[in-house]
């Protein structure tokens, strides 16, 4: 093992044991683009310093703990695959009864607004039927979701992002470079925390997003949030995963492929 290498595990070691963070779920790759990205923020030159700067700056530690956190995110993100999700929605709120949808994590809450947005947005979808839930471990992240605004950057187009909608003036009102999502839509999401790898199963779900974690986390940790994601689905219940991800094979038997191209799944 390189010094470089040493240090880089001596770091993990201490952001695991001292700012309760557990780094073993996720891989070496992630971990480190998230901790040198922090690194050049801080104008840090080495893994070792870092770690000193950890242990004397609270502000940083915080800093870091965000940056871990999976929050990649947009609304509709993957087009194409939310258009998959139309007839899956339709199938189920056509027979007049409540559908529980969960996303998880949730990051900011575009994603369960996404689902709300396009529930409303489809006439063929009866969105009084439905009901959503966004989880997700990062406590801050959940804050910001629940205020539902977000600004247009020079990285993030939030109308474009809403372009899959037929008018999302309906949705979202728009002022400046801020877009708040509007009550019609955030009436049907609630939001709480929860670790989807230590966490208990949810009961009772019609469809679970599970979209754009799986690439993040350890080969080994991947069987467990299936598991958890079987047993809080209803038998014929639905899941979505992220376009480039697949699911375990020891999991394989507990689903059956709906639409292999969009990554959308059915309990069997």
């Amino acid at each position: 093992m390189s010094a470089d290498n040493r240090q880089f595990q001596r770091l993990l070691g201490f952001i695991e044991s001292e700012m309760d963070f557990e780094s073993g779920f996720y891989n070496d790759a992630y971990l480190d683009r998230r901790i040198t990205a922090r690194m050049r923020r801080t104008d840090t030159d080495s893994y070792q310093s870092y770690k000193q700067l950890l242990q004397r700056e609270d502000e940083e530690r915080e800093a870091l703990l965000d940056s871990l956190s999976i929050n990649v995110t947009g609304f509709f993100r993957n087009p194409e695959a939310w258009e998959a999700l139309r007839p899956v929605l339709r199938d189920l709120t056509e027979n007049n009864r409540q559908v529980r949808l969960w996303s998880a994590p949730s990051a900011d809450g575009r994603e369960p607004y996404s689902a709300a947005m396009l529930a409303l947005d489809d006439d063929d979808i009866n969105a009084r039927r439905v009901e959503i839930l966004g989880t997700d471990i990062n406590a801050d992240i959940l804050k910001a979701a629940r205020k539902a605004t977000y600004e247009t950057s020079h990285t993030t187009d939030i109308a474009e992002e809403l372009a899959p909608l037929s008018d999302y003036a309906k949705y979202v009102e728009e002022e400046g470079n801020t877009f708040r999502v509007k009550d019609n839509v955030t009436k049907m999401v609630t939001f709480e925390q929860h670790d989807l790898i230590r966490g208990r199963a949810k009961r009772d779900f019609d469809l679970v997003f599970c979209r754009n974690l799986l690439i993040y986390i350890d080969a080994e940790f991947k069987v467990p949030i299936f598991e958890t994601i079987r047993d809080s689905l209803k038998q014929g219940g639905y899941l979505m995963i992220g376009m480039t991800e697949t699911l375990p094979a020891e999991c394989r038997d507990a689903f059956e492929p709906v639409d292999k191209q969009h990554r959308i799944y059915r309990r069997v």
